[in-house]
């Protein structure tokens, strides 16, 4: 209460001084007088109409101005805004500002985790998937490695590309074309790792099934079954019935084929065909950097029945094809074999009679790169 009063009595002697001016300067008006810096007074027109303005000047500022008190009060702010309140909200800009560059730092810490967590993914699909490129190989294996003619399509990125179908084992699963646009149908099966039994056919009208095979692959995974079936003259249905038991389920892709048939074919081609008389086999030996090996059957339009074999080892069957065409000439057999490790020797059975020859092409169709092979746990002329 006293501090009150006293600045109550402090701004009335200051209004009475300010007051008491103006009184002044508007006496000394009257008589035509006006004050000079020095506190004189002179009478001329001039000096005094300069000396009005100036001093209404100052009267307006110190109107207008606070007194020296309250300035002094509100810290000499301008515009009403105390100095306290400004370094305050500058510091919550400050810590808003810090938090956000925490966070920032937080997320580029978790994306760099999640980098180093892909490119790990990355280099461990890099070193477990072999290098694959395109290639014709005779079938003595005395040339060298040609360039195929076509442009080489692995059978792999059908999987990339496709929604495999789940069929159970004992079930089966139809796929139907009628547009007779579709001529080629590529078909592919693979399992988990564990063995794969099916029956492929392909049906055209009630009971008319003119091409049927039978497969057996002992590791579905490592060695996935991937045939293309010619379908003139629709409407053509493919049916896969999973044989297995009910634990040993399959995957398959089925769907028209562009590209992959064509590179096949045209690899398959290149190499002379032989000639296997009915009862008769071939053997075909590839060496360990071949990756996958084309398989071309084919009849001058009589039935086919053959059999064809992947060994590795003796009497020892990777996969095995038992196959019945109506006719070879309008449709053939055509497959991709793969054969990854070392010692792989296919071999084409003609389990017709005498009277039914059939035309073998079998050649290479991917290659691997020299390091695929060299952790299967086989040195094969390497000094230890």
């Amino acid at each position: 209460m006293k501090l009150s009063a006293s600045l109550l009595a402090v701004y009335c002697f200051h209004s009475n001084v300010v007051n008491s001016s103006a009184f002044l300067l508007q006496g000394l008006k009257a008589f035509g007088l006006s004050m000079d810096a020095g506190n004189n007074i002179a009478g001329s027109d001039d000096t005094s109409s300069n000396t009005q303005e100036k001093q209404t000047d100052v009267s307006r500022t110190s109107a207008q101005s606070p007194p020296f008190f309250l300035s002094s009060a509100t810290g000499g702010s301008k515009g009403g805004i105390p100095e306290a309140k400004k370094e305050t909200n500058l510091d919550e800009r400050l810590a808003k500002l810090t938090e956000t560059e925490r966070a920032l730092e937080e997320r580029l810490a978790s994306l760099a985790k999640v980098e180093q967590a892909l490119e790990r993914r990355l280099a461990s699909a890099k070193a477990s998937t072999p290098a694959i490129s395109s290639g014709v190989m005779s079938n003595t294996h005395e040339g060298n490695k040609g360039t195929a003619s076509q442009s080489i399509k692995s059978v792999d990125n059908i999987w990339e590309t496709l929604t495999p179908t789940t069929v159970q084992g004992g079930s089966l699963r139809t796929w139907s074309y009628a547009n007779p646009a579709v001529e080629r149908v590529f078909v592919s099966m693979k399992t988990d790792g564990r063995p794969l039994d099916a029956d492929v056919e392909l049906w055209q009208g009630p009971d008319n099934t003119p091409q049927k095979m039978k497969v057996y692959v002992e590791d579905g995974a490592k060695r996935t079954f991937s045939t293309f079936i010619d379908t003139p003259r629709s409407p053509n249905t493919i049916c896969i019935k999973n044989t297995g038991q009910l634990e040993f389920p399959l995957y398959a892709c089925v769907g028209p084929d562009k590209e992959a048939g064509d590179a096949c074919l045209a690899a398959a081609r290149v190499v002379k065909g032989d000639v296997i008389q009915g009862g008769a086999l071939r053997t075909y030996p590839f060496e360990p950097d071949v990756y996958s090996v084309a398989v071309l059957i084919k009849t001058d339009g009589r039935p086919l029945n053959a059999r064809i074999e992947l060994l590795q080892g003796p009497n020892n069957n990777k996969q095995v094809l038992e196959l019945y065409t109506e006719d070879g000439l309008d449709r053939p057999f055509l497959a991709v074999v793969q054969t990854p490790g070392t010692g792989n020797v296919v071999r084409v059975v003609n389990t017709a009679p005498v009277e039914f020859p059939m035309y073998a092409y079998v050649t290479a169709y991917e290659y691997a790169s020299e390091d695929a092979y060299a952790n299967d746990g086989v040195q094969i002329g390497r000094e230890w």
